[in-house]
Order: C-alpha cells, then structure tokens, then sequence
C-alpha cells in the first residue's frame, strides 16, 4: 500500500472517531491480520505483539483451534446472544470451568454474568457485597485500577482516570498497598490497626478489593503474606474480599487465578478479558455460594448471554487447562523475560531503571514517563507494540501472549534492548 493510501486509511479514524481514542495514536497504522504473537498492518509489515489487547489475547491471535470451534458453532445455528436463558453452549462452559478450573483447586463458587466487560463484574461485585453485609464502605488501595464506570472508577486511584467523571466518587477509602511506603513496612498492619480502632474516623467496609498484581498501577505484585494478612483482616471483621482477576488471571501469572501462590479463597473474583480465550466480550463474578442473595433480576444486562463466547471459552478450558503444560510454560517465558530486564537494568543502573512483576506479567519502570515513552515510541518503530502502564506512565508494561514461542519472545525482547540503549 502506498504512503498516501495508508495516510488515507489513518485520516478516516482522526476524522470519524472521537477523540478518546488511545491505541490508535500510540500505534498510527492500519492493523489488518494477526495470527499468534504476529500483527500485520495493511502494508504487510510485521510486529511482535507484547500488547495482547491489553490482557484480553492470552493465548495469542486467532487461535486456529478457537475458530474451528466458532465456526463449527455458526454453521449450526446456534443462539448467539440469549440474555441470560438456558443455552447447551452456557451450560457447558460452567460444567468445563467448574470441573477444570475450580474442582482441582478445592473452590466452590457460583457464577454471575454481568455485562460483557470486566468494569461491569467490577459493578456487579460492589453492588453484591453492599447488598449481602448491609454496608456501604469499600476499601481499595493506592495504584489500583478497576474500571472506568462510575462505581468502578470510585475504586480506581489514578485521578487522571477518576477528574473526568464530573462528580467527585463516594463511598471509598484509599489504604497502601503492600510496599507502598516501602519495602520494610507492612501496610497491612495500618489496615488492621484502623479498622480495629473505633475512633479512626474509618467505618467497617462492605468489602476490600485488590489486584494482586496491580496492572495500570504500574506492575506492582503483592506478596504471599501480605495478601493473606488482608485475607485475614477480612475474616476478622466480616469484610468481603473481592479479587480483582480481570488482568493478572486466566494463566497470566502462571496459575490460572493469579491468587493461588498465596492460597487465598476470596469471597468473590472477577474475571474479564481473556475469559473467552479468543478476544470476544465475557465478563463472570465466581461468588461464594453463601452471598447468592440477590432475587431474580435484581441486576441485569442486555449483553450477557453471549454464547459464541462461551463456546471458545470452554475450548481454551479444554485445550490449555486440564493439565499443567501452559503453566509451565508461562514460568519458563517469565523467567526468561525477567533474566533480559535484569540484564537491561544492571547495564542502565545510572537511569534508575528496574523491572518487577510476576509470571508474564511484567514491567519495566523507566523512572519517568519521558524516557518510558521514548523507548516504546523507537519500540514500534523497530516492530513491536508494547504499552505504558503506572502512576506516570512510566513502566512499560510486557504482555506477550502466553504462548508465545522463544524465539519471537527473543526478538522482541532484543527490539525492547536495542530501543532502550537509543532511547536513554
């Protein structure tokens, strides 16, 4: 395609689209095919995708097996959108994901679907935990991000998100979260104390919600015992915990719920994004059987029956998680994504920069926003898409997909290298 077709091409969006759009001006071209961890633009030219919709294509684009089962599905002419009736598609991916996912790993919930997007589980979950504990507080913590409708960006920290929304969001208090004062302190230890201390001026929340690997926020993971210190706090004084899984779980951290390393059992988790396994819109609340207190049709949405989402869900249960190959192998991928940063950081030590992270779920903090956005704009330049993430968009944030093989993981950390020795 010519220089002048492809300027045609991006006009269209700067003339047509809103100006909201994000990803189309951090990547300026026409992406037109994608196939595993490769994009290709309408000129043909490749990059390496450590973007991965953002956490939504875990297991990589087009997934040849998915599409069968799509189009095997299409050509029955099974329903598409069914509201929240019966469907043999529903019904077997709540029997694949109770019998491969929850089962093995000793849980037992029931599932809620929302809306299609992990903002509205964010809704959904709040709503629920008010309604079952007769409270109104939620307690989230600083860098935390879950969502941009009202009641999930009431929960979200960054005040660029939160200033947009007009009116100023109630019913949350902020705590630290784990390192936030530092890695010598224990912040848990301050939650505890206010919340036992009729006088701190903080009521007993309806609920606690966390990431345990804070995405947006910068790629801040917690750690084992301070999780299960939260987890405790909560027991002690009849707090849900809610576990924001949208970004760090289905494998992203290695097990399937980024929550499992610290045998955490939340009251209630919420999962989006690579849920369906191919990039379609599912969203899903796992709740305690006991806060099933809702009456019929108290919360509701017209996009939750999407059941061509169902049936490639089921077939990422079946094809990735009935044992542990792709566990292992995201362990494997991390450890080879952590050896080059470790290798990036101790050869720019004088730039302060320094990487953290879990599993595949891993950042690189650039110290400031400028130098971050230098190295990810030479990034794309150079063929790989990777985006910002951070209080100052300052880490850049590495999201391969999760079967992604080793030698496209090398070139595209070998792009991410070079980019980082043009840009500092």
């Amino acid at each position: 395609m010519s220089n002048k077709s492809k300027s045609n091409s991006l006009s269209a969006f700067e003339s047509l689209e809103s100006n909201v759009r994000f990803y189309s001006r951090s990547f300026p071209v026409v992406f037109a095919k994608a196939t595993g961890a490769i994009l290709h633009d309408e000129s043909g030219r490749e990059y390496i995708d450590f973007l991965s919709g953002s956490g939504v294509l875990n297991y990589g684009h087009n997934d040849p097996h998915f599409l069968d089962e799509a189009t095997r599905y299409l050509r029955s002419n099974g329903i598409i959108h069914g509201l929240d009736m019966a469907t043999p598609a529903k019904m077997d991916f709540m029997e694949c994901f109770e019998a491969i996912i929850l089962r093995p790993r000793g849980l037992k919930y029931k599932f809620q679907f929302p809306g299609p997007t992990g903002t509205n589980a964010v809704e959904a979950a709040l709503k629920l935990a008010r309604k079952a504990t007769g409270r109104h507080g939620i307690i989230s913590f600083t860098n935390g991000f879950h969502g941009m409708s009202l009641g999930a960006l009431a929960v979200t920290g960054n005040r660029y998100y939160r200033d947009v929304a007009g009116l100023p969001p109630a019913g949350v208090v902020f705590m630290p979260y784990d390192r936030y004062w530092g890695a010598d302190k224990d912040t848990s230890e301050y939650l505890d104390k206010v919340l036992a201390d009729a006088s701190s001026g903080v009521d007993l929340p309806a609920a606690i919600i966390l990431e345990i690997v804070q995405a947006e926020g910068g790629i801040n993971p917690a750690g084992k015992e301070w999780l299960q210190s939260i987890q405790q706090i909560c027991r002690n004084h009849g707090i849900l915990l809610i576990v924001d899984d949208i970004q760090a779980g289905c494998g992203r951290t290695g097990n399937f719920f980024s929550f499992e390393f610290a045998g955490l059992s939340p009251d209630v988790v919420l999962l989006s994004k690579s849920l369906s396994g191919s990039g379609l819109p599912l969203s899903l609340l796992l709740l305690k059987p006991e806060l099933d207190v809702w009456r019929p049709g108290e919360h509701n949405g017209t996009f939750r029956g999407n059941n061509l989402a169902f049936v490639t869900g089921a077939a990422a249960f079946r094809r990735y998680w009935t044992n542990d190959t792709l566990s292992a192998q995201v362990t494997e991928m991390g450890h080879i994504i952590s050896g080059r940063l470790q290798q990036v950081t101790q050869a720019n030590g004088a730039h302060k920069l320094s990487w953290r992270g879990r599993g595949m779920m891993l950042g690189l903090d650039c110290a400031t926003g400028e130098l971050a956005e230098r190295i990810v704009r030479k990034a794309f330049e150079k063929g790989l898409v990777v985006e910002r993430c951070g209080a100052e968009d300052q880490v850049i944030k590495l999201l391969p997909p999760l079967t992604i093989d080793e030698q496209t993981l090398h070139h595209g950390l070998d792009i991410l290298q070079k980019s980082i020795h043009a840009s500092v």
